[in-house]
């Protein structure tokens, strides 16, 4: 029987084990997308106890903990944080076949030394281990992001936001991970929101103008994306439910939005007309400025209306949508490529059975601009699991170019949560090594060492331009 977690974890053979420890364990990471806070990087934040570290913002860990029956004060209520990460442990020790089990024993390995397996038993010991190494004058923000080998981390930005956390760590040379700006516009595109002339508002006050026409909307989001170029921007991301694909002209669009001044809401298809038009714009500024477009998909969010309104939005009870967007993205990527605004962009759904739909869609716009020039994204939130990142591979090896991959991201509010990258190589070696000890490909060192060391690391500092 195999040791539990043991050095050989993942890998199941000879192969796999030397792509592993030879070309893929050591390679710095790029994550390309997360949510943690620049403001907690600027100011080195500490960390009070290991629930603030490990629990506060885990909403991945909130859903289990739901599902074993635990009442919502030992989530997100009143509890103590000592309670709080006591129930942790003790749900934990019983999560078999959860991602969870693995990303949290492999946390408390590189990090806090924990060599063990987690039981109900030892809950106080990990409590007092854990806040004893936080103690220590290196496990701080920075520290952290230090110890996992991170040469580049790109946050998660609105337009409006200022940015001033990333101009001071730009400035202090004292810490070598480059922390850069996102450009993530969801707000802007949220016309059918209740707040959304507050937030236009808000946008007029940092561009300095007001926005009063579409003309002045372009030019505010085309201001902001030249903000955030400056300050080392390469990456736009878009939380979106669905792909919209409804063409309208400017004169229309200009329409909807002085409605919408007027305190008008939009119906769905307005919605979804503007949406196209905003959409379309931001690509073309997108190509003209050498910023790379994301396009998140596929989920159905604050399902629990109850829980939202008690505890607001990302707490855990979103979810996989069904419906797919196949079609509307390829009618949505050739209207970009008609009009010469389809650059470099990474697609992603949270729902998996869109795999090899986003696979075969976004072959017919590949060209030499780069490599992989449109990408597949990694296995995302509900996906990134062993069995989800297995599919997502093979989907990308039957369909396309798996060697031009960018790799792996954390898509993480924690900062420990860079052993998914550990985890995502560890998936990536034993698959190629399984092709190479089938005798489907050969074992050729020079060629599965550039493979592997490309989708590790040198494929992502290429096509973001870092």
């Amino acid at each position: 029987m195999k040791k539990f977690m043991d050095e050989d974890f993942l890998l199941s053979n000879d192969v796999a084990k030397k792509l592993y420890f030879d070309y893929a364990a050591n390679c710095p990471i790029i994550d390309y997308h997360c949510h943690i806070d620049a403001k907690e990087i600027a100011e080195n934040r500490r960390f009070e106890n290991i629930t603030k570290l490990w629990l506060g913002t885990d909403h991945y860990k909130w859903r289990y903990m739901r599902s074993m029956g635990v009442d919502e004060a030992f989530i997100t209520g009143d509890a103590s944080d000592k309670e709080k990460f006591i129930k942790w442990i003790e749900v934990l020790s019983t999560a078999i076949g959860n991602p969870l089990y693995h990303w949290s024993h492999m946390e408390l390995k590189k990090y806090f030394g924990f060599e063990g397996y987690v039981k109900k038993e030892n809950a106080e010991e990990l409590w007092n281990l854990c806040n004893k190494r936080l103690e220590e004058a290196d496990f701080c923000a920075r520290g952290i992001i230090e110890k996992s080998n991170v040469s580049i981390l790109a946050t998660t930005d609105d337009p409006a936001d200022s940015l001033e956390y990333h101009i001071n760590l730009s400035k202090d040379p004292s810490f070598k991970c480059r922390v850069l700006p996102a450009f993530r516009p969801d707000n802007a595109l949220a016309i059918n929101k209740e707040n959304y002339l507050e937030y236009l508002k808000r946008l007029s006050d940092v561009c300095g103008f007001k926005i009063d026409s579409f003309d002045a909307f372009k030019k505010a989001l085309a201001s902001r994306i030249d903000f955030f170029k400056e300050n080392g921007c390469r990456i736009a991301d878009h939380g979106l439910t669905y792909i919209p694909y409804k063409p309208i002209g400017e004169k229309e669009a200009n329409v909807l939005l002085k409605k919408r001044l007027n305190n008008i809401l939009p119906s769905d298809e307005e919605t979804e007309k503007f949406q196209t038009a905003v959409l379309t714009f931001l690509h073309s500024y997108y190509r003209e400025s050498g910023i790379v477009s994301q396009l998140h998909f596929g989920c159905k969010r604050d399902n629990n209306s109850d829980m939202f309104e008690k505890i607001g939005p990302n707490t855990g009870f979103d979810c996989i949508a069904s419906e797919t967007s196949g079609d509307t993205l390829a009618n949505f990527l050739d209207m970009l490529n008609r009009e010469n605004a389809l650059g470099k962009m990474i697609i992603y759904s949270l729902n998996p059975n869109d795999n090899d739909i986003i696979d075969t869609i976004m072959s017919c716009f590949q060209d030499d601009e780069a490599v992989c020039k449109i990408q597949h994204g990694s296995a995302w939130w509900f996906n990134d699991n062993k069995t989800g990142m297995e599919k997502h591979l093979n989907s990308l090896a039957n369909n396309t170019n798996l060697s031009g991959f960018v790799g792996m991201l954390t898509d993480s509010r924690s900062f420990v949560s860079y052993t998914r990258h550990e985890y995502f190589r560890r998936i990536l070696c034993n698959y190629i090594g399984t092709l190479v000890e089938k005798g489907e490909f050969p074992e050729d060192y020079d060629i599965l060492g550039e493979i592997i060391q490309n989708i590790s690391f040198k494929n992502a500092l290429n096509y973001f331009g870092f």
